[in-house]
């Protein structure tokens, strides 16, 4: 694939391009609700946000592996991985970091407080109802790291009759994966609505590296998953309900260290749990209250020696008070959220092992006519200082299916504990990283046909990097982390569906310059453009898809020296209902049997087959 560079010239030039062939009046489509892009639900035509849905459906007929295969087919979406499914995952959005992303589950953070990321090949698939993906800085309503976006996961929520599902899978690698789930509602005027699901997946998996690899061994690096997620909630009377939360999720996952017989491998446990109280307090005050925790423990074991153990415990604890109040047809919401993150640590002794965020926000939402507004501003204090936030959209609706959207917003992200008290590298005088981010998009949905453009200017500011040598006074024989860097994080993102009588066409391409300002370099594992076409065809009891993924060419190093081709994927999938309960699936990941690098020297699964069955569906 040719490289790109993205002028503003030519990236506005092809967005009035797009404007101008989705111009034209239908009518619109109904039932979206997003809730993500102003933390409350919000029909998908008031959304000024740039956004994606993947629906429960949509999981389902995938037969994807993993949550990380589910997000590479959403625009705006890139990975990088360091072996097989089990192994340590890095999700781009936008060319911005995974620390640079938020990630929630029901409404809980979750992430390594060390790190700064969360661990995506914990976390199962198989309890996930949908998902939402909100682009752009979201700062302002959820504070630190929300600079190239946010993710939340929600899980399997109980409601109507009782309805059990199961669904076991077996494939390539000798895979094999098996869940179940039961959900429902008692109805009544004190409805208790359950859902509870439990699933295991296993996989023999292939060497991690490849032998050019200094860490290459020549034996299978395999995982194991187990999960468990539950919600419950107890309406007590009309406009009243409290509820509990819970999710589970333990990975055990082998990767290389060199040509030892020891079992190299590396463990991780998630843990979230939250409990909360949803209030109508008055005809135009709904009120809700929530306190969570998440746990993210991870060890490695990397020899038999006991230097060849480590461990880094995350625990974050969250009280979160939310106010919606009604002003007419306009919504002011009113936040106060106090979270108190707590490390512990083998192998090495940080300086401190906790701290605490308080923060207060505030956000109005309103419609005119064709018009719509939001503004939303935030204030974080923890121990890197106090950070405020903001941002402003402003949407046109031209017609009823045609919008045209332009934002602005900043954003932040905390240093993580590495970065402040890691002995030899981390310095408590490091700030937060900042960005601005301007846009301008429109939208093109009458039901049939679907369009999109939107162009953004992400500017980033104090990134922290490794410097060396250290301009701070001690021993740093290594360099440290130090804010220096300036990137740019630029693109233009396209996408487009179709239905065709049987046929379902949609493609989406992503043209990006994600830039380190200050070496004038290409940031690390990140492509210039990637992009996905898919096609399916449904006939009966039968649907069949293909999926094309391309990406363009990137670098493993920020010197831009050792550079890793672009490749192209094609998948195969279908799926069979044999009646109203029971339904097959196979998916042929790969092809071509295509050999391609995420990161340099790691492996990547060449052609894989997978086939389950299915009972129920929700």
């Amino acid at each position: 694939m040719m490289n790109l560079h993205i002028s503003r010239p030519a990236a506005l030039t092809s967005l009035a391009l797009a404007m101008a062939a989705s111009y034209a009046h239908a009518e619109p489509i109904a039932g979206t609700v997003l809730v993500t892009a102003t933390r409350s639900p919000q029909p998908l035509a008031d959304v000024i946000s740039d956004s994606v849905t993947i629906s429960a459906e949509q999981i389902a007929e995938s037969g994807a592996g993993s949550i990380v295969d589910l997000l590479q087919r959403q625009r705006g979406i890139e990975i990088a991985r360091t072996g097989g499914p089990g192994t340590n995952s890095t999700v781009f959005i936008r060319g911005a970091n995974s620390n640079q992303n938020l990630v929630l589950v029901d409404g809980v953070r979750i992430g390594s407080s060390t790190t700064g990321a969360a661990n995506w090949s914990a976390l199962p698939l198989t309890s996930i109802d949908h998902i939402e993906i909100v682009y752009g800085p979201l700062s302002s309503l959820y504070g630190a790291d929300a600079i190239g976006g946010v993710i939340q996961i929600f899980t399997k929520k109980g409601k109507g009759a009782p309805a059990f599902t199961a669904f076991v899978g077996y494939g390539t690698d000798n895979t094999r994966e098996g869940d179940v789930s039961v959900s429902g509602a008692t109805g009544g005027e004190h409805s208790i609505s359950y859902a509870i699901s439990a699933g295991k997946e296993k996989s023999d998996g292939f060497s991690a590296t490849r032998p050019a690899s200094g860490s290459y061994n020549a034996d299978k690096d395999g995982y194991d998953r187990e999960s468990a997620a539950a919600q419950f909630s107890l309406r007590l009377a009309e406009g009243h309900e409290v509820g509990a939360l819970l999710l589970h999720s333990k990975l055990d996952s082998q990767y290389d260290n060199g040509a030892s017989p020891y079992d190299v491998r590396s463990h991780a446990k998630l843990e979230n749990a939250s409990v909360y109280s949803k209030n109508q307090i008055l005809p135009i005050w709904q009120s809700l209250v929530q306190y969570s925790q998440a746990k993210d423990d991870g060890a490695n074991y990397s020899s038999a020696s006991a230097f060849g153990y480590s461990q880094a415990n995350t625990k974050q604890t969250d009280f979160t008070w939310q106010n919606d109040v009604q002003i007419g047809a306009d919504v002011l919401q009113l936040l106060y959220d106090h979270r108190k993150e707590e490390v512990q640590t083998s192998g090495f002794e940080l300086a401190a092992s906790q701290r605490t965020t308080n923060s207060l926000a505030a956000s109005y939402n309103a419609r005119r006519g064709d018009n719509l507004f939001n503004a939303s501003v935030r204030r974080d204090k923890s121990v890197y200082g106090g950070k405020n936030t903001g941002s402003i959209g402003y949407g046109y609706t031209f017609t009823q299916a045609l919008r045209a959207t332009a934002s602005y917003g900043t954003s932040f992200r905390a240093p993580t504990f590495n970065e402040l008290y890691y002995p030899g590298y981390g310095n408590d005088k490091n700030k937060p990283e900042l960005g601005k981010n301007a846009e301008i998009g429109l939208r093109y949905d009458n039901g049939t046909t679907a369009l999109s453009a939107s162009y953004y200017h992400n500017r980033l500011t104090d990134l922290l990097v490794n410097t060396t040598p250290c301009p701070y006074a001690g021993d740093y024989s290594y360099g440290c982390a130090y804010n220096v860097n300036h990137a740019l994080l630029e693109g233009l993102t396209m996408a487009a569906s179709q239905q065709l009588g049987r046929f379902n066409l949609s493609a989406n391409i992503d043209l990006q310059d994600p830039k380190d300002e200050t070496s004038d370099k290409r940031l690390q594992r990140r492509a210039k453009k990637h992009a996905n076409l898919m096609a399916d065809y449904s006939a009966g009891a039968l649907k069949a898809g293909v999926e094309i993924e391309l990406s363009g060419d990137r670098y493993e190093d920020s010197a831009n020296k050792v550079r890793m081709g672009g490749y192209g994927l094609v998948n195969l999938y279908a799926t069979y209902h044999f009646n109203r309960d029971w339904s097959a699936l196979v998916r042929w990941n790969n092809i071509g049997d295509k050999q391609y690098d995420l990161a340099r020297n790691y492996t990547t699964p060449m052609s894989k087959l997978f086939a389950g069955i299915r009972y129920g569906y929700k």
